[in-house]
């Protein structure tokens, strides 16, 4: 086959992340750099100025070609760090709530019916939040139990350390990720599945900025969705082609990297994710590839996202599940050092391989 396309805008949808966009910069910056030393090509990087939303050009030569690429990162993290600035006790109601949820629904004894590995990563966070509530609770009691007998009130007020100690937990989150995840799951739970009316108009202007690309001349536009991204991104494309914007003329395609799709189209709200899904995974003007890996124990490797969510009726045109496979694309050495980091692993999608 016979390479055409040398002139790409990619636009890219991030999945559950507080963290701005130029995250997504400097590690395109610094992993490309380190690609194009393994796969000898080169590559520079420049801003692309001429967008109103966040993005940079990329200009390389592979295998004697230069091509472009104007890379835009579709930011919704306004919208998670809100979700996310409610503070320990939110954190707890939210546990409960979403675990009543998933339980009751059955969404949950669906999703345990797939990959083990997502499961623990859903069941992560509730262990790790119970644990160190417990924690705070059992210091609160050796405390009371010290000071009771100097004066029954100081027993009593010893209680007081239970939410300071539960702060403390939160404020250093960074290291266990468990008050981050549950929000990530809570705030897919929330409205049981269905997107809720700030996220749905975000989606719709994702879709706007899509579109104009689509008359910019590019040999293809390529939506990249990854982790909570992907689910995202079928849904923007699916409004797209149901508004008639995209067609089989449309030069446009679409890759879904460590999805979570079940963990939201298994609930019961979900009615237009599951309706988006099928509609995308039968849709000819869209090329669809979905990439997992074994490895990555954050998403639902080489599960089709369409067939899983019962939308597939075995004829559909995608999405093309290929496995990234981390045993192999990555040397010895460096599977050793990702192979318990999980949280990293969701991210190597984004990162050089060896």
């Amino acid at each position: 086959m016979t390479q055409d396309v040398f002139r790409r805008r990619v636009f890219y949808i991030p999945g559950f992340d507080p963290f701005p966009p130029r995250r997504y910069r400097e590690l395109y910056r610094t992993e490309s750099q380190e690609q194009a030393s393994i796969s000898d090509y080169t590559i520079a990087q420049e801003p692309l100025r001429s967008t109103d939303n966040f993005g940079w050009r990329v200009t390389s030569v592979i295998e004697g070609r230069d091509t472009v690429s104007d890379i835009t990162v579709l930011t919704w993290s306004d919208l998670v760090k809100s979700s996310m600035d409610r503070g320990v006790l939110w954190t707890y109601l939210s546990l409960f709530k979403t675990a009543w949820i998933f339980i009751a629904s059955g969404a949950l004894r669906d999703v345990m019916k797939l990959r083990k590995g997502p499961v623990i990563a859903a069941l992560y966070p509730v262990g790790f939040l119970i644990a160190q509530l417990g924690f705070a609770i059992l210091c609160a009691a050796v405390l009371s139990s010290v000071l009771w007998p100097v004066h029954p009130v100081f027993g009593v007020v010893s209680s007081g350390i239970i939410w300071p100690i539960l702060a403390l937990f939160q404020k250093y989150d960074g290291k266990i990720f468990a008050h981050y995840l549950m929000q990530d799951y809570a705030h897919t739970a929330r409205r049981r599945g269905a997107y809720d009316p700030e996220l749905s108009t975000r989606l719709d202007a994702f879709g706007h900025t899509i579109e104009e690309a689509l008359g910019d001349g590019y040999d293809e536009v390529l939506v990249v969705g990854h982790s909570s991204g992907a689910h995202l991104g079928v849904s923007v494309l699916a409004r797209l082609e149901r508004a008639g914007v995209v067609s089989p003329k449309s030069r446009i395609s679409f890759l879904s990297l460590g999805h979570v799709v079940p963990m939201v189209s298994f609930l019961p709200a979900a009615t237009e994710l599951r309706t988006d899904l099928k509609q995308l995974g039968n849709s000819d003007a869209v090329t669809w590839v979905d990439v997992t890996a074994p490895g990555d124990g954050c998403s639902f490797a080489l599960c089709d996202p369409v067939a899983i969510s019962g939308q597939g009726d075995g004829t559909q045109n995608g999405p093309l599940v290929l496995s990234a496979a981390f045993t192999q694309t990555l040397s010895d050495a460096g599977w050793r050092a990702l192979r318990w980091r999980f949280f990293r692993l969701n991210f190597q999608y984004l990162c050089a391989f060896d």
